[in-house]
This record gives structure tokens, sequence and C-alpha cells, in this order.
């Protein structure tokens, strides 16, 4: 009985230190979480693929959720979402930090502006992590943005579950 306890906790402790937040070209990453903004939240979804040894590329797709009325108006459909192709600095290895936590500063081109983010993702096991995000417009398409269109061209955070594929 010892045996068996002793090997379960060694392989335990075998895959915990085994854990990676990013490991490189052909590394995949799936997070879903909650996006936190000025009137409204909602979730977001990203998937990065690594396409180098520091560099990934990936979609973002958000939904807004709860939206704030607008003049008695509610918002429609494209006025809650948003898609972003992105394209992360992946240096969590760069700058000396443990195998487990990776910092990915970006940039992404949406549907609504193009913009910057900066992440953070942690992994407990080599298959389940959490991570935060912080995202800002840099350009946006239209330089008058009122009503519904300022959901999508604001500063967000983004938390949740960060996943290996």
């Amino acid at each position: 009985m010892k045996k068996l306890l002793f090997t379960l906790v060694l392989i335990t402790v075998v895959q915990t230190s085994n854990a990676q937040a990013y490991q490189g070209k052909g590394d995949t990453k799936f997070q879903v979480g909650m996006n936190l903004q000025d009137g409204g939240t909602g979730i977001t979804s990203t998937v990065d693929f690594g396409i180098g040894e520091n560099m990934s590329f990936g979609f973002l797709a958000t939904y807004l959720l709860e939206a704030k009325d607008i003049s008695r108006i509610s918002a429609r459909f494209e006025d809650r979402a948003d898609v972003k192709v992105r394209f992360n600095a992946n240096i969590g290895d760069v700058i000396g930090l443990s195998p487990k936590m990776d910092v990915y500063p970006g940039l992404h081109l949406g549907t609504r502006n193009f913009g910057g983010h900066l992440g953070v993702r942690y992994f407990f096991t080599n298959g389940f992590g959490v991570y935060t995000e912080a995202s800002a417009p840099l350009a946006r398409y239209d330089s008058d943005v009122n009503g519904f269109e300022h959901y999508n061209n604001q500063f967000t955070i983004h938390f949740g579950a960060s996943f290996n594929l």
C-alpha cells in the first residue's frame, strides 16, 4: 500500500512539474473566460497557435451577455459581438519566469479596431491553467465612436481558464 501511494504521489509531482505555459512551435492554447468592460460583461474565448520559439498567432471572439441599454434601445447581436486576429510575443522564458508561467504582449486586428493586449498565463498541470489579459484599442476604424460602437472600442479585461490542446 505504501509503494502504491508513493508511486501515485511521484506521478502527480512529475505531471505537475512538467506543466508549461508556452512550449514553442506547434503549441496550441485554448482559453475561455469572462470579459469585463464599461457598459457590459460577457464571455471571451481565444485560441493561439505557436509558430516559433516565442511567437504565436490566433483568434479571439467576445460576446457581451450583459449590455446596458442606450437611450432605451437594446444592443443587437452585431453590437455585442467582436472577432479579432492576434499575434503574441510569448516572453515568459525570455524574462526568466518559471516554465509554468508565460507573459505575452501582442497586437490584434478586429472588426472594430486595431489594438494591443498584454496577458499572463499560469499552468497548474500540463493541460490546465488560468489567464488574465488586458486589451485596449490603438486605432479605431471610426473616429467618432458613440452609442453601441463604444462596446468594442474600449479598454477590456479578460480572465478565465487556459487549456493545452
